[in-house]
């Protein structure tokens, strides 16, 4: 069976390129959008001709221009989008007790890829949730105290006085507390059961070796 034709949307974003090399890895027919929005800047320019070199197609397109991503969705068999909206960076340690699943990247876009033409995943949602990774944030400290041979000062939030940071903030810096709110403090994320109807991806693709935190946070020692 041919492999699907994929269309990336946001390809030179921070998850976006990852979709798009592992798109290639595995043989399919790749379309990049390229955005008029993205004016000169260079290094977005420079990644989208890196993608061009290796096989990808660029396709023009505008979010300004429904005509153009018609046309340009008509190219594909699979619209992948990886833009995403604000985004909220944050160094603040919260201690707290419910699971969160950290993924790396790359890991991300192989099982997205792995998921297109897999009639399992069909109609379904696909949830990434590597049993490996799942952790408390208090384990992941825990983990990297382990691995560092330091001791990191700690500092305990309550759910209550974190919420309340939120006085004062615009409208962007209070989305960005509503998230972490949801993930660090009610473990949105993993705090519920796989049903049915859905599928979680390191167990239809156990070949994935997927990065254990471990390992990743090695890297920095």
């Amino acid at each position: 069976m041919a492999k699907s034709k994929v269309l990336v949307v946001g390809g030179t974003g921070y998850i976006g390129r990852r979709i798009v090399k592992a798109s290639l890895a595995q043989g399919h027919e790749t379309y990049v959008l390229q955005r008029a929005e993205i004016g000169l800047d260079i290094d977005k320019l420079q990644m989208l001709l890196s993608f061009k070199k290796q096989g990808a197609h660029l396709v023009e397109g505008s979010f300004n221009d429904h005509k153009s991503l018609v046309e340009a969705v008509k190219q594909a068999d699979v619209v992948i989008c990886t833009m995403s909206g604000v985004h909220f960076r944050s160094h603040n340690i919260s201690l707290q007790l419910k699971l969160v699943a950290f993924m790396d990247e790359d890991d991300i876009a192989t099982y997205t890829i792995n998921a297109i033409d897999d009639p399992r995943t069909l109609n379904k949602t696909l949830y990434i949730r590597p049993p490996g990774n799942i952790l408390t944030q208090a384990h992941l400290i825990q983990k990297w105290e382990e691995l560092s041979g330091k001791k990191l000062e700690k500092i305990s939030i309550s759910a209550q006085d974190f919420l309340a940071s939120m006085k004062g903030l615009d409208f962007a810096g209070q989305v960005g507390v509503g998230h972490f709110y949801h993930i660090f403090y009610e473990g949105c994320l993993t705090n519920f059961e796989i049903g049915e109807g859905v599928e979680e991806a390191s167990r239809l693709y156990p070949e994935v070796e997927y990065t254990r935190m471990d390992d990743y946070l090695k890297i920095y020692i």
